[in-house]
């Protein structure tokens, strides 16, 4: 391989799309991002923004790029037909289909995260219901991937466990090779596996080089903690939309909310809670949540008591779709409100690291975060406290993650430096 390979990071996350590339080495020579322009629910969106991004890399960089890979937000789903164009808007990650519970209970009478309403298969159920079963039902960066080859056929594992992929068996529930949908679903392929070349007609638009060749990629929290480069001991937090930890474990766990994923040849144990940035987001601008920060002493109390959801449901650390957010009282100090806001997050962040620790996860001896609100030194502070354990931040991008994934699939090189 040429060492002046570039490989391609592509990050769909649930506000816009995220690019980075690096070198042979590793290094980032270039990253951008640009904010959906409907919202994550439109397929459009994801295809435009990330034409519009690899427009504006520099020609001299296009032309020695040698891999792509891409990441997307696990569980958001859309229904397209034979040849990959969308039939309805997607169906994003936090959607509960409470209408499904029975047959998602005779589907998988074992449980485990693909029965739950909050799961792929239950919005899959959903769209069958609304479409027929002619149809493909695909992950969003699975559907990207498909884009870029002009060929849908393909599905990454981990964006398909909530769909009913079973990791230690390598197959599907027994239970669907009945059903009249069964064939809606990808074929499945580990991550980091080649799924081929760059479709000649995308070269050419996106001025890419046609030997270009995609990556299977992984979620985007996946991504971020591959960005993040931890060490054993670590913990992972991506504070995004929604709460996501993660850590590296011997052999899969299992447990309410529980997901487990094979990533770099390694396992990694987590879940993902609701709860996150987008309720800071409806109630504050960015501009707002800085300047409301400084003015909060994060080693005192708020005196709230706040449970800071979305909406109605949680999935992790405890699964309760009826689950009310508790977002009042609201005092007139906005300040002291953001104070209460931040420390119902880290109340919930502990709660799930008590519950990985519950099924035999080790207490992470630090906790590396990822995401906007990293950023926050207040909010760090305050999530130490209440966590007692120390807090690194890391600003580097998903994006990151799944470009270091492209080129370990490609030359080779292993992903971690330990």
């Amino acid at each position: 391989m040429d060492s002046s390979s570039l490989f391609l990071g592509i990050d769909l996350g649930t506000s816009g799309v995220q690019i980075a590339l690096i070198n042979a080495d590793a290094e980032l020579i270039h990253q951008s991002k640009e904010e959906y322009c409907n919202g994550v629910q439109f397929p459009e969106d994801w295809q435009s923004c990330c034409s519009s991004l690899i427009g504006d890399i520099p020609k001299k960089l296009k032309q020695k790029i040698k891999a792509l890979s891409v990441d997307g937000t696990s569980g958001t789903l859309l229904a397209c037909d034979k040849k990959g164009r969308p039939i309805s808007l997607a169906l994003p990650y936090n959607i509960s289909c409470p209408e499904q519970k029975q047959f998602l209970a005779e589907l998988i009478p074992e449980g485990g995260i693909a029965s739950s309403i909050n799961s792929s298969l239950a919005r899959t159920l959903r769209l069958i219901d609304q479409h027929g079963p002619n149809i493909l039902i695909r992950h969003q960066a699975d559907w990207l991937c498909g884009w870029f080859l002009n060929n849908w056929q393909w599905g990454e594992e981990g964006n398909n466990i909530r769909l009913g992929w079973n990791l230690i068996k390598q197959s599907w529930p027994q239970r669907f090779a009945n059903l009249p949908w069964k064939e809606s679903l990808p074929s499945i392929i580990n991550s980091g596996n080649i799924l081929g070349k760059l479709d000649v007609k995308i070269c050419k638009v996106l001025e890419l080089p046609e030997e270009l060749i995609v990556i299977s990629g992984t979620t985007d929290s996946n991504a971020a903690v591959l960005a993040a480069n931890p060490k054993p001991e670590d913990g992972i937090t991506v504070l995004g939309s929604t709460i996501v930890l993660k850590c590296f474990v011997e052999q899969p766990l299992t447990g309410i909310g529980i997901t487990n994923h094979r990533v770099g040849g390694k396992w990694l144990c987590g879940g993902a809670s609701n709860a996150g940035g987008a309720v800071i987001r409806k109630f504050f601008s960015p501009k707002e949540i800085k300047e409301l920060s400084r003015q909060i002493n994060p080693e005192l109390n708020s005196g709230l008591m706040l449970r800071p959801l979305p909406f109605k449901g949680e999935r992790f650390p405890i699964e309760d779709p009826y689950l009310e957010p508790i977002l009042e009282p609201r005092p007139i100090s906005d300040s002291l409100y953001l104070h209460g806001l931040f420390e119902g997050l880290a109340r919930i962040e502990a709660q799930g690291w008590e519950a990985l620790q519950a099924i035999g996860v080790p207490k992470p001896r630090r906790v590396i975060t990822l995401g906007g609100a990293a950023r926050n030194p207040q909010f760090r502070r305050l999530r130490e406290r209440t966590l007692r354990i120390p807090i690194h931040s890391c600003s580097n991008p998903p994006a990151l993650g799944v470009a270091l994934l492209a080129r370990q699939s490609i030359t080779n090189k292993i992903l971690f430096s330990y």
